[in-house]
């Protein structure tokens, strides 16, 4: 019973400091889409651009589970299109990569680079077609993307 009670003290004490920081709330509400708690902390101020420990921004949290609502909010609150994550992968790498092809489409309107490389190498373009979502790829085609071989940059228009 005593060595239940130590283990639990720290969880007791911890846990209101950890569901009153802000970036743990949001980045919590960002990869559950809980799009209503995600409008009202960046209303009270969150950061759009908060990163997880592991350092994945809050919008490429958005576009790996491809809900586009929530990476709405977060662009229409200043996040980064282009930020990326400790492997180069930005929100439009990670919904290409998954098919969310709304959230590629918003991702598209809002400026995202469609030529945009990972740590790997791959664009979003590669993701897509790797993947086999061919619908997605096209879009990514359409607006710009061109696949070159990785390390190449894309030619000038």
């Amino acid at each position: 019973m005593y060595r239940l009670i130590l283990t639990l003290l720290p969880v007791i004490y911890l846990a209101p400091a950890l569901a009153a920081d802000p970036v743990v709330e949001l980045l919590s509400a960002v990869s559950a889409g809980r799009t209503s708690q995600v409008r009202d902390l960046l209303a009270q101020g969150a950061d759009a651009n908060a990163k997880n420990a592991a350092g994945r921004p809050a919008l490429v949290l958005a576009g790996f589970s491809g809900n586009t609502r929530t990476a709405r909010l977060l662009l229409g609150a200043g996040a980064d299109v282009n930020a990326v994550d400790s492997a180069g992968n930005s929100a439009l790498i990670a919904a290409s990569a998954f098919g969310h092809a709304d959230t590629v489409e918003l991702l598209v309107s809002a400026g995202a680079d469609v030529n945009l490389k990972n740590a790997a190498g791959q664009s979003a373009l590669a993701r897509a077609v790797l993947s086999g979502y061919l619908a997605v790829a096209e879009r990514l085609k359409a607006a710009g993307a061109v696949e070159e071989a990785a390390g190449e940059e894309p030619a000038a228009n």
